[in-house]
């Protein structure tokens, strides 16, 4: 596979990647417009029904009506035979044939409707059990999200203010650290203060010949030459 290919075959991943990852987040409004066009479908086929179980009946009717018309015109053809008079009785038997031919083509119209209205209302039916179950589905999938979004919420807001009181325990601690420091620092200045004023005050008793000032080396060699 040369270069281009390669290019072009990651192009395309990079779309059906971008793609899915707009139908998930989309997802529970795809999922409800999808009903809405089942549903949508669910009462056109209703509507269906109620036209085919109209023709139906009006196919049902006509056959009746045709029936009733064949009875009647064999009764006249009947009396035109006791009558003697065979070509009145032809007539109404050719009439009787046209009757029969439209009664057996309403007939094959009435069946057919009838077979078309029995699938047809098995598969509304069905078709609105399936629904039904998709319906409590789709119910289920909207309240886990929403439990689950509410968790995230949560959870975020806890890691949030986790965060922001470990940021306030450093705050407190660097504070405490400073006012440690500050207060070595004023220690340490005391104790320079007395340490420099009780220098001070020696260094006057001394001069004074009240206290003893420190002994030079000739004053330790002349002690111990006494002592020898």
């Amino acid at each position: 596979m040369n270069i281009w290919a390669k290019m072009m075959t990651a192009l395309r991943g990079g779309v059906n990647e971008a793609g899915e990852a707009i139908i998930d987040h989309q997802a529970l409004r795809i999922l409800d417009q999808e009903v809405r066009e089942a549903y949508e479908d669910l009462k056109n086929s209703k509507d269906s029904l109620a036209e085919i179980m109209a023709r139906h009946k009006l196919a049902t009717d006509k056959c009746t009506m045709l029936t009733k018309q064949v009875t009647e015109n064999e009764g006249y053809a009947i009396k035109a035979l006791e009558k003697g008079d065979e070509p009145l009785a032809r007539e109404v038997a050719e009439k009787i044939a046209d009757l029969e031919n439209q009664l057996a083509q309403e007939k094959q119209a009435e069946d057919g409707y009838a077979e078309s209205v029995s699938s047809l209302r098995t598969a509304i039916m069905q078709t609105e059990r399936n629904l039904k179950r998709l319906k409590q589905q789709v119910d289920t999938v909207k309240a886990t999200e929403n439990v689950q979004r509410a968790q995230a919420a949560v959870s975020e807001r806890h890691s949030g203010s986790h965060s922001k009181m470990r940021t306030a325990m450093d705050s407190l601690d660097r504070i405490k650290e400073k006012q440690a420091l500050k207060a070595a620092q004023m220690a340490s200045a005391g104790e320079l203060a007395e340490e420099t004023a009780d220098s001070s005050l020696q260094n006057k008793l001394e001069e004074a010949g009240i206290a003893p000032s420190s002994q030079s080396a000739d004053d330790i060699l002349a002690r111990l030459k006494n002592k020898k």
